[in-house]
């Protein structure tokens, strides 16, 4: 198997390559729903937002839902909170259930809070505009998934989503016409996505994971946010699509061989948006008797985003595993970004 593994690593790493930290940022398209984009799990952050091939709990549906039949206990569940920018805030869960030998079933919910805005409108006033009062955008994404580990070495996921996003009303005047002409009469619209009409807005999500077994060598493949395109006014956009690839090493064991008492996992992923150029970002953790977990990780070719940092405790609670992760991400002239996730298995 060696020869093989080495040439698939040859080729997942000219893949990850190109641009990785000097490549400037180009966008080539509009994207609707961004906030699908989000990353979710504390401990993903930490390690520079690599979860393709290292998130072998339940918050691995939001990377790659192929990861979700790695799960190692009956149950799994995940509760994440994001403290972002601007009051701009989102919370997930996340939950695994196998379903004996058959696979497993994966339950997604994200939660977006935008915080408040103070809405104007066009008037024939001295100052030419008259407030309409508060209004509070929202949006959520509630999935299901399956997942099956075929052998001891591939699985492969699905994730289907429905989405919802409401962006409040706005006003909008009669095409062609202007303030001050007699039929200048502006009206409400509201801007949400089509919940309850012929269609749902859905969004799936695929995923393969593959475990060398040799030195920890793992490699996982997703596409997100697989959609048609949904449109306000005359625009239609689609949702943020992108492809992403993964590559996850143990380099201590090949010097060390398996440890029981400490293990080190570095980790490269290339992100290819719909609508910027590629992102490449590495991470790194640390942990010792599988009790405390330390990482760290940088993220290239974003307008703010960059540096990560986190930790990890796990202990058990009356015979039930429990994981708590904590991750800081620098977020540029807005400062930063704190992520805590809680997870128990049973």
């Amino acid at each position: 198997m060696k020869t093989p593994c080495i040439g698939l690593v040859l080729v997942v790493l000219t893949v990850l390559s190109p641009g990785a930290g000097t490549a400037q940022i180009e966008k080539k398209a509009q994207t609707g729903f961004r906030f699908l984009e989000n990353p979710v799990s504390a401990e993903v952050i930490g390690r520079g937002a690599t979860g393709v091939t290292t998130t072998l709990d339940a918050n691995g549906i939001f990377w790659n839902p192929a990861e979700l039949g790695w799960v190692r206990k009956d149950i799994d569940v995940a509760l994440n909170r994001t403290q972002g920018i601007a009051d701009i805030n989102y919370n997930a869960i996340a939950a695994a259930f196998h379903l004996w030998e058959n696979g497993v079933l994966g339950v997604s919910f994200l939660s977006m809070d935008y915080g408040t805005f103070y809405g104007t409108r066009v008037s024939n006033n001295a100052q030419g505009y008259e407030e309409t009062g508060e209004f509070t955008p929202h949006a959520f994404a509630l999935g299901v998934a399956f997942a099956q580990k075929v052998s001891d070495r591939f699985s492969y996921g699905v994730h289907l989503k429905y989405v919802y996003q409401n962006l409040g009303n706005a006003f909008v005047a009669p095409n062609g016409t202007t303030f001050g002409d007699p039929d200048f009469v502006i009206s409400a619209r509201g801007y949400s996505s089509a919940s309850w009409t012929w269609y749902w807005p859905l969004a799936l999500d695929v995923g393969a994971y593959y475990d060398f077994l040799y030195k920890g060598l793992r490699f996982g493949a997703s596409l997100t946010n697989i959609s048609r395109e949904e449109k306000y006014e005359n625009e239609e956009f689609p949702m943020p699509f992108a492809v992403s690839f993964g590559l996850m090493v143990e380099p201590l064991q090949f010097f060390m061989g398996g440890s029981d008492a400490e293990a080190l996992r570095v980790c490269v992923e290339s992100r290819h948006p719909r609508d910027y150029d590629q992102k490449v970002k590495f991470g790194a953790e640390y942990s010792f008797l599988e009790a405390f977990t330390a990482r760290v990780g940088y993220m290239s070719n974003y307008d703010e985003r960059g540096l990560t940092a986190g930790i990890g405790i796990h202990y058990d609670v009356s015979g039930i595993p429990l994981r708590l992760d904590y991750a800081y991400e620098a977020f540029g002239i807005f400062g930063g970004v704190h992520h805590i996730s809680l997870g128990a298995s049973y």
